[in-house]
């Protein structure tokens, strides 16, 4: 992980961490880097999601490139993934996402793309860090004519949707959903999405205000839109995150259906299809253990790789997958995108719907899901990173593995995005998973204060 930029870009609380300072300088880095890649002005392109804070960043980012001669187009709110496909769609040089996805108002963030739509890779990251916090090369100050100059996307909403509408197999008439925008960017997207693939839908928490993005709503409060399908009668639900790029399911009886749930249902379906690269689905440790032995089930190879959205991808692109994700609903289709997307995810599950005649909820009763516990635990910076080493913890984590034996196991790790530590417990027996992460969880608040 970067200096500056962990799992996912650089986040922070907006204005304290995350300041207008600090998106020029990585827009004057940026911008120079690019330069030096390429032989003619670089061209990027800005997203944001609703976030109040979300102008003063990307008009602060779009300063910074112009300043060292780099045009910019400037999209407004749209979903991450929609970044990463019109980088490629428009021919840019890089795309910027100011976002801090499902994390509560007050924070934001900058994540990068490059070209190919892919996340920016480690090497121009330290490159880009090395510029601004240790001043390795100072960004050159143009003048005149080559200042850099901002434009307003005309169509960038449009063409992203005809994009993911692309990808339906067929249209979806006749199917009842719900959609939780989660006051985020799929307010901007959602509704005409499906709307344009037949299927008769009512959209939930799309009236974004610049503070009540992921307030009570979205993918990290699925409870609000379980009541509301349930209360409808709606088919099944989908909920998105403030950024869109992740997609939990609720079906009919309002019941959860989550990234694991999701991801098992495509894979096996992709099986049959015979359209299962390699006959393998990625995942990462933070999967439940019953969606490996699903795979286990129905002879598909599940690969495992450490949390974080690009880990998954890196393992996808190597060895030449085609579906990976993580259990909390980033999930990569990499035939159709880059990066994981919510409503492309929707798109593909409403295909498998159609297709096979069946319910979600039908689909989803033959995942087995293990008893599950995370507690997340505030500890401080300086301590996140004294995880690996303190013996108390490691000596609670050896004795609760020994307890649980083959079944169960024990994950603790540092949090890539916030000052926390997860620690995640799955065994048959709830109880006794509650217990042993109770203790866990409170030697690592007392040891990484």
């Amino acid at each position: 992980m970067g200096r500056l930029f962990g799992t996912d870009g650089a986040r922070g609380v907006a204005n304290t961490e995350i300041t207008s300072e600090l998106a020029m300088k990585i827009g004057r880095a940026t911008a120079m880097v690019l330069a030096e890649n390429t032989a003619y002005k670089p061209k990027v392109l800005i997203g944001t999601d609703t976030r109040k804070s979300a102008d003063m960043l990307s008009y602060a980012l779009a300063s910074g490139l112009c300043s060292v001669g780099a045009d910019v187009l400037m999209l407004g709110v749209v979903p991450t993934p929609a970044v990463a496909f019109l980088v490629r769609e428009y021919g840019y040089d890089a795309g910027v996402m100011i976002s801090a996805s499902h994390n509560p108002c007050e924070y934001n963030g900058i994540k990068i793309f490059q070209s190919t739509g892919y996340k920016l890779p480690d090497a121009m990251e330290e490159e880009i860090e090395a510029i601004i916090l240790d001043e390795v090369r100072v960004p050159p100050v143009v003048i005149g004519g080559e200042v850099g100059k901002v434009t307003l996307a005309q169509n960038a909403v449009r063409d992203y949707i005809n994009h993911i509408a692309s990808t339906a197999d067929r249209q979806f008439y006749g199917m009842r959903i719900a959609l939780d925008c989660a006051n985020g960017s799929a307010s901007v997207t959602a509704n005409t999405l499906f709307k344009q693939l037949g299927a008769e839908c009512v959209v939930i928490h799309a009236n974004p205000d610049g503070t009540n993005i992921n307030d009570n709503c979205g993918s990290t409060h699925i409870e609000s839109l379980s009541a509301f399908v349930k209360e409808h009668g709606f088919d099944l639900g989908f909920a998105f995150d403030g950024d869109a790029d992740r997609l939990l399911a609720v079906d009919q009886n309002g019941d959860l259906v989550d990234g694991d749930k999701l991801m098992a249902i495509a894979a096996k379906y992709l099986k049959k299809k015979n359209k299962l690269n390699g006959n393998t689905l990625v995942a990462t440790v933070m999967s439940n253990m019953g969606l490996f032995e699903f795979c286990d089930q129905n002879g598909i190879n599940c690969e495992k790789t450490k949390v974080g959205d690009r880990y998954v991808l890196e393992r996808m692109l190597e060895k030449g997958y085609h579906i990976g994700g993580e259990q909390s609903g980033h999930i990569i289709f990499l035939d159709y995108a880059t990066t994981g997307d919510g409503q492309l995810s929707a798109v593909q599950i409403l295909n498998i719907i159609r297709d096979t005649g069946k319910s979600l909820a039908e689909l989803a009763s033959e995942i087995e899901i293990f008893p599950q516990v995370l507690k997340n635990v505030k500890v401080s910076a300086f301590g996140k990173h004294r995880l690996a080493e303190d013996e108390d913890i490691k000596l609670a984590i050896e004795a609760a593995e020994k307890e649980l034996g083959k079944s169960g196991r024990v994950l603790v790790r540092a949090s890539g995005t916030e000052p926390l530590v997860r620690v995640m417990l799955e065994g048959r027996d709830e109880e006794q998973i509650e217990r042993l992460g109770n203790t866990i969880a409170q030697i690592v608040a007392e040891r990484l204060i």
